[in-house]
């Protein structure tokens, strides 16, 4: 973000690629690939982004090993309680 609060292009690759599933050209991307992974073309980019299913979530009644903040939903179901973190605990021990 630039000084008055836009947002500058984003920096475009161009090269001669191919997409990982469908074979189809690729002439350009939002980062340069290093080939140490596949790349897909926009479909195929779209149609594995979509396919993600919900994450599960279970809903109990637990405190926060840290700071004792109530936890009602996690993406987990915990076997030992005296390990778990609320989202804030988390993300500080996470460095966030």
């Amino acid at each position: 973000m630039d000084n008055q609060g836009s947002f500058a292009p984003r920096q475009m690759f161009q090269g001669d690629w191919k997409c990982g599933d469908c074979g189809a050209e690729i002439k350009e991307l939002p980062f340069e690939p290093d080939g140490s992974r596949p790349i897909f073309c926009r479909e195929c980019h779209r149609a594995k982004r979509d396919n993600f299913s919900p994450r599960q979530m279970f809903e109990g009644n637990w405190k926060c090993s840290e700071c004792g903040t109530g936890i009602t939903q996690l993406p987990f179901q915990p076997n030992d309680e005296s390990t778990l973190l609320c989202r804030d605990c988390h993300r500080a021990k996470q460095g966030r």
